[in-house]
């Protein structure tokens, strides 16, 4: 966990919490996408009384199952997200909205969402009602976390992945052109999440021709 001074803002409680809405948010790198990957717990007297993630696209967002789980004790804690709550309607109800109805004295963000419909404005709403917002405690950890999502809101393009297996000489393949394994079972298992995590593969068709490869995700080595 990164050290607090005290320079920053953020409480050593703020760094904990937030690193552990960060972890729920893992949870669904394989499947929120074209939606980003949210964590939230909610927090009162030191207590976790509330905690949720962003399961799929159209399903409830991490601060809803975060909420619900904190039912009326909600009223007066501190929510720790890792992404600016949304302040519009979807396929779901805008969470700043949520968030003001639950009386939440406190929103600590890590980044603010870079969708152009959000873009600063469930912050400014939930300011607006008079909520304590704080904004950019791991933010480092939370772009990490959501590159492919931002950089497609910030640019209209995908966030690309180069994988490429050669042998200390340069070499891909042996002279006679048969496959043979060159890369470690770690590095392999790498490709898995990263095929995982992705929405599309890209190949030649000399590599699809030659190696009668599958593309897909092996799931067991994952």
């Amino acid at each position: 966990m990164p050290q607090h001074t005290s320079a920053s803002p953020f409480s050593p409680q703020d760094f904990s919490m937030m690193s552990r809405a960060l972890k729920l948010a893992r949870r669904g790198i394989y499947t929120t996408a074209p939606n980003p990957n949210v964590g939230c717990v909610i927090v009162r007297d030191g207590v976790i009384i509330g905690e949720g993630y962003h399961h799929r696209a159209g399903e409830p967002h991490a601060e809803v199952y975060a909420m619900r789980m904190a039912g009326d004790k909600a009223e007066g804690a501190t929510a720790y997200v890792t992404l600016e709550p949304c302040s519009h309607y979807g396929r779901t109800p805008p969470c700043a909205e949520g968030l003001i109805k639950a009386k939440v004295a406190r929103v600590v963000c890590a980044m603010e969402d870079p969708n152009p419909k959000v873009a600063g404005r469930g912050i400014q709403m939930l300011r607006e009602a008079g909520v304590e917002v704080q904004v950019g405690l791991l933010e480092n950890d939370a772009i990490e976390l959501n590159r492919g999502f931002i950089k497609f809101m910030q640019t209209g393009m995908p966030f690309i992945q180069l994988k490429m297996a050669a042998s200390l000489d340069g070499q891909s393949a042996l002279s006679n052109g048969k496959s043979q394994w060159i890369t470690s079972p770690q590095a392999r298992q790498d490709v898995q999440r990263y095929r995982a995590q992705s929405g599309g593969i890209l190949s030649t068709s000399k590599t699809v021709l030659d190696d009668n490869a599958s593309l897909n995700v092996r799931w067991d080595d994952l």
